[in-house]
């Protein structure tokens, strides 16, 4: 192999978002681990840096057009990198799959499964051999044209358009139909169509019902509006519209997220009647292989799958060569542990640990050779038995002559690492520091770093620093069915900390965001249960664009424009509080219409975001940035950290306590205004927390949260946990599902499920005090638990 005389990765001068002209170099052919706090600065050296370098270098080598369209989205901030590969990112995007997207699509099986029916099914006697795009749901070959692939379709009926017959259509029968003057007009409408508005719907011929629910006929007819004091009314032209017609056109159409969940209260969603939620057309369901339909294989766990296609009766030549091609592309997946899915789980579905780790499976099979692998916490979402099986795909991408960089808190996967960067020693303007770039054992003397405080940390028992609270009633599950939980039995103590445990695809979120979320929802209002109010906070992203940010999601925003408006400069020019928001016209940018940046589509790639040419990111016109408070232009002011904010807005109540709330949960490092799509799932979360903990109430609240630990350090870790020990301790309740088992040693009581994933899993295996589930033979997480508590 040929073999470069430098073999090293060398930065000079990076300065991208906090980093401070950092210089490092960092070898190729190894693994090496990117480690620091949260908003140390690691990210962007690894992917705002050196995968971005790598990606211009690409667009620079390729046509004229690509290279044109690289400088609207700019070069990294960074004198010169050289030794740098051709790499390949694999991030926890933050963008939601579509609905069509699934485990099959996103690893590339399904094209594979679709060959092999194609090629090697059972066809029946007479049956014209099928096109493999025949056997999907996403063309119009393949897509049952009853329900267009999606498998499911949404209906209305009588009884869910007009909940009270006893009502007349004056009197508000037709629920469904919208309110105000819409509504009006479609009964005046009706009524110059001759219908009787004011009869009671049950009395109403059942022939015209049916009209004035289903019809798809939209009559335009003169209405005279029956006259109103002091109000001129004119006649018009009114165009019918039926119940049905204005339900479903709303749901398809509608940009309005609360209009759409109106209409969705009118509409049942149930398997299509014609392919019986298969999503295909006939001819391909005809087709099977081993027994079964392409669709029956689909909905298989791929461990499961992979056992068929391994006993499969021989069937000639393109089968046997089909079915190994496939299973050597299943075996990565299940390797890295996620053999509890099935090809047709829908990616939305999915965390984003999984979706990252099943493109790493993918690029496992691509045998690509001299790349670097860019991995944003490969480890998120993972048990630690799980994490075990990552180590080794690493370890492999790296054996095939690649190299990897990680950006990871795990701290198994920072020993494991060849090389270790570790960036800080704080968060935001006070981190942007290499502090150590060198073998692991190498950062043991480096005192300002958080990385090697946990890193080589006394072995010892940890202390714990309270004892175990005393549960304050329960809340009992029995005989739940859903998913791969098959019957199961828990409970949840109250007024307790309880950590949920468990490795991938053992049911955890099932029990716990579905099951538990499902049965405390419908007894809140039951007299004499203990629990008043009900707070999910999840990681899904706290807006889709650019337009949503840290500032506007907590209300922040609002306080900030207030006291712009009030500014001496935006009296005299009269302007109001829409003045300074840049989600109306008036005062933003029109270019970048508000958001700071314009989408860049690059036809062959993902569209990226670029800064607006006009506004350069501020967002604003440069009238409205004429006007300051205490001296900052309101885009200064969004450019502000939430710990500079803090300092800036103390004396101003409404701002200090949302800000306050964002620095205790370890957030400072945080800009106003950084757009939702630059944030982790992990940060989205513990916005929403930090926004619930402001307006902390009194009522007893069970606060349920999935993973509140993913992309945090080992040190935001603590700063985390002292908030929601908080909240017990002021005497609500807290449900954690977590892998960390420095979380589950410091918890009241720990349901521990499994033993294995998917179809292996959905069982308690154990239920106790932390030091009890750490004792019970048959748990995957016993071990790991008992070296954290050190037992």
């Amino acid at each position: 192999m040929h073999q470069s005389t430098d073999p090293y990765v060398r930065v000079r001068g990076a300065r991208e978002h906090n980093l401070r002209g950092v210089d490092v170099d960092i070898p190729r052919d190894a693994l090496t681990v990117f480690t620091g706090v949260s908003g140390s600065g690691k990210s962007s050296l690894a992917f705002g840096t050196l995968y971005a370098e790598a990606q211009r270098r690409y667009f620079e080598s390729v046509a004229p057009y690509a290279r044109r369209l690289i400088h609207q989205i700019g070069a990294p901030k960074v004198d010169s990198v050289t030794g740098l590969p051709p790499a390949v990112s694999l991030e926890q995007r933050r963008s939601t799959p579509g609905s069509r997207s699934s485990v099959g699509t996103v690893t590339l099986l399904s094209n594979s499964l679709r060959m092999l029916y194609s090629r090697a099914g059972a066809y029946p006697p007479g049956a014209e051999r099928l096109d493999s795009d025949a056997f999907s749901p996403n063309t119009a070959a393949g897509a049952c044209p009853s329900c267009h692939g999606i498998g499911r379709i949404h209906r209305t009926d009588e009884q869910l358009l007009v909940p009270d017959p006893d009502l007349s259509i004056r009197q508000g029968a037709i629920a469904a139909w919208p309110g105000a003057w819409q509504g009006k007009n479609l009964r005046d409408i009706l009524e110059a169509l001759g219908h009787d508005v004011d009869a009671p719907w049950r009395e109403l011929p059942a022939r015209d019902r049916e009209w004035i629910l289903f019809t798809e006929e939209q009559p335009v007819v003169t209405v005279h509006p029956v006259r109103e004091a002091e109000r001129i009314q004119r006649p018009y032209q009114g165009t019918y519209m039926s119940a049905h017609r204005y339900v479903m056109r709303t749901f398809a159409d509608s940009k309005s997220a609360s209009l759409r969940a109106r209409a969705e209260k009118f509409l049942t969603d149930s398997p299509c009647p014609v392919c019986q939620g298969r999503r295909l057309r006939p001819e391909a369901l005809a087709v099977t292989f081993a027994g079964r339909t392409i669709a029956e294989l689909a909905a298989v766990p791929l461990t499961e799958l992979d056992g068929v296609l391994a006993s499969a009766p021989p069937g000639g030549e393109a089968a046997r060569v089909l079915a190994e091609d496939l299973r050597a592309r299943i075996a990565p997946v299940t390797e890295l542990g996620l053999g509890y899915l099935s090809l047709d789980r829908t990616a939305p579905s999915l965390s984003a640990g999984e979706l990252q780790r099943l493109r790493l499976a993918t690029q496992l099979k691509s045998g690509l050779v001299g790349v670097l692998y860019v991995l944003d916490e490969p480890s998120a979402g993972l048990h630690p038995a799980d994490t075990e099986a990552l180590l080794t795909v690493l370890d492999r991408l790296k054996a095939a002559g690649n190299t990897v960089f990680v950006v990871e808190h795990d701290l198994d996967v920072v020993r494991h690492a060849d090389w270790l960067v570790d960036v800080g020693p704080l968060a935001g303007e006070h981190g942007g520091r290499v502090l150590h770039s060198g073998p692991p054992a190498g950062l043991a003397d480096m005192a300002e770093s958080a990385t090697a405080r946990h890193l080589f940390a006394s072995l010892e028992s940890p202390e714990r620093p309270r004892p175990v609270r005393e549960a304050r009633g329960a809340v009992r599950l029995s005989g739940v069915d859903r998913h791969n939980l098959r019957g199961v039995t828990a409970e949840f103590p109250l007024g307790v900390f309880t950590a949920v445990t468990g490795v991938s695809g053992s049911g955890k979120s099932t029990l716990v965001g579905q099951a538990l979320a499902g049965e405390v929802a419908g007894r809140l209002a039951e007299p004499g249960f203990p629990v008043r109010r009900l707070v999910e906070v999840d990681q899904k992203p706290i807006g889709r664009t650019p337009r949503s940010n840290l500032a506007t999601y907590t209300g922040l925003f609002d306080v900030v424009r207030r006291l712009f408006t009030a500014s001496d400069e935006a009296r005299a020019r009269g302007w109001k509080a829409g003045r300074f928001s840049f989600n109306v016209p008036g005062g933003r940018c029109e270019t970048c219409q508000g958001e700071g940046f314009v989408s860049v589509e690059l036809l062959f790639l993902p569209s990226t975001y670029a800064p607006c040419p006009q506004c350069g990111g501020a967002r604003y016109n440069a009238e409205t940035l004429q006007v300051r408070y205490e001296g900052l232009t309101i885009a200064e002011v969004l450019s502000l950290t939430v710990e500079a904010a803090a300092v800036f807005f103390a004396q101003v109540p409404a701002a200090a306590r949302s800000l306050r709330a964002l620095e205790d949960i370890g957030l400072g490092y945080l800009r106003l205004g950084q757009p939702a799509t630059e944030l982790s799932g992990g940060e989205a979360q513990r916005i929403k927390l930090a926004t619930e903990l402001q307006r902390l109430r009194r009522d007893h609240t069970l606060y349920l949260l999935d993973e509140p630990t993913t992309g945090l350090h080992p040190a935001d870790v603590r700063v985390l946990l002292r908030q929601l020990h908080g909240l017990v301790e002021a005497g609500h309740s807290v449900v954690v599902v977590e892998h960390d088992m420095e979380v589950v040693a410091g918890a009241d009581w720990v349901i521990d499920l499994g033993p294995g994933g998917g179809a292996e899993g959905g069982r308690v295996v154990a239920s106790g005090t932390p030091s009890e589930v750490a004792r019970t033979p048959g748990s995957r997480t016993a071990g790991y638990l008992a070296r954290a508590l050190g037992v």
